[in-house]
């Protein structure tokens, strides 16, 4: 299973009235209303492990080790965000990309906000391989959207993070690998 997940949801309009599900989404998403929409599912479908699923699929594919899945919403938004919010845990970013508006909601991002930059279509892949560590296709020209990130450093930390961790694990390597008389000073 994978560590980290993220579901692209793609939809004509967003209508964040259409039911319970969707208010729930549109209640802590965070939404960039000055989007340029284009071809979402074609730069998405690059992606190295991306898989497109239909709504009630979300579940088998991560559990077959997907961390990437891709649906398209029918008619009826509110079911399959219903299902889609279902398939999500803590570790899921899931992404909300309509004619009418963006949406990013999960890991890694912030809370209710609305952000006033300026987001094209060929941006979301970018900021979706960053957030859930997926390997950017060389084709993509689009720019990481670091306003909707609750921590604009997040790889930095983790990078910083990791290195603490080697040298405590370093550290106590070289205790261990002292002779017996000299691990106790008995002087």
């Amino acid at each position: 299973m994978a560590d980290k997940k993220v579901i692209l949801l793609t939809a004509a309009t967003a209508d964040l009235a259409a039911g319970d599900a969707v208010k729930k989404f549109a209640k802590k998403a965070v939404s960039l209303n000055t989007y340029a929409a284009g071809d979402v599912l074609a730069e998405a479908s690059q992606v190295a492990g991306a898989v497109k699923v239909a709504p009630e699929g979300l579940a088998a594919a991560f559990e077959g080790d997907a961390a990437f899945a891709i649906v398209e919403a029918g008619a009826d938004l509110n079911a399959t965000m219903d299902a889609v919010l279902e398939a999500a845990d803590r570790r899921t970013l899931v992404v909300l990309a309509a004619d009418n508006g963006l949406f990013f909601y999960g890991l890694g991002v912030k809370k209710k906000e609305e952000i006033a930059r300026a987001a094209a279509a060929c941006d979301v892949v970018p900021t979706i391989c960053y957030v859930a560590d997926l390997e950017v296709p060389a084709e993509t020209t689009g720019a990481v959207l670091y306003q909707v990130l609750k921590d604009p450093n997040l790889k930095m930390n983790e990078i910083n993070k990791l290195k603490e961790a080697l040298s405590r694990m370093e550290a106590a390597l070289q205790r261990d690998n002292r002779e017996p008389w000299d691990k106790h000073d008995c002087a």
